[in-house]
């Protein structure tokens, strides 16, 4: 049976689901993740709850098949059913690793609770983090065991290039895709992925487990604030 990370290794080679305006559903790869890919006519949705209450929900609805997954009645329904809770709906890029060092001066942050990687570890694993004068780049395994990167940038230094220079630099840390995770809306950050090299290949809505109690849950800008 294909993976979840099956799946998301094939699209960052550019090999996608089929374009038949079907839903494939697979199980979660952890606990802490369920939600839904969307790909050009085709979605994936990776839950450990009934394939057919999923499709049995899609079928109900009233609206374009295609849209049907990221659809807020889905959502609704599948976050209900879960007792998950999730905050947008993002796109997802891709890029591959470069080769040779980061063309700029990073510090490997090596304090655990450093507040950037503790809020990291509550969303991925295996978490990294490194500071550059005026920012933070966060590299960590999430959605199915990819490697992800967040980076956040001083409001005072913004505007100045270097969201795009620490999502570069990230590139240059890495020996396999790199995934990145931006709201539609955050046009600033999309420009710096794509200017930085990055691919869009979908979206996605991914379901998170209930935070513990007393644990801030607030939304991480998984982008670029410049």
């Amino acid at each position: 049976m294909e993976t979840l990370r099956d799946i998301l290794d094939a699209a960052a080679r550019g090999v996608f689901p089929p374009a038949d305006g079907g839903t494939t559903v697979v199980p979660q790869a952890c606990h802490r993740d369920a939600g839904v890919l969307s790909f050009t006519a085709h979605s994936v949705v990776f839950t450990d709850e009934d394939p057919e209450w999923v499709h049995a929900t899609l079928r109900g609805l009233d609206c374009d098949a295609l849209a049907a997954t990221l659809n807020p009645r889905f959502l609704t329904a599948f976050l209900d059913r879960t007792g998950r809770r999730s905050e947008t709906v993002d796109a997802m890029l891709v890029g591959d690793p470069l080769p040779g060092g980061p063309p700029l001066a990073l510090r490997e942050i090596e304090d655990a609770h450093h507040p950037r990687i503790a809020y990291a570890r509550r969303r991925r694993d295996d978490i990294r983090a490194w500071t550059a004068e005026g920012g933070v780049l966060v590299t960590g395994r999430g959605v199915g065991g990819r490697l992800e990167v967040s980076v956040e940038v001083d409001a005072d230094v913004r505007h100045r290039g270097l969201g795009r220079a620490l999502v570069t630099a990230a590139r240059h840390l890495v020996a396999e895709p790199l995934w990145a995770q931006v709201s539609p809306g955050n046009a600033r950050s999309m420009r710096a992925f794509q200017a930085a090299g990055y691919r869009p290949v979908g979206a996605e809505a991914v379901l998170l487990a209930p935070a513990p109690r007393g644990v801030d849950g607030s939304a991480e800008d998984a982008g670029v604030t410049e």
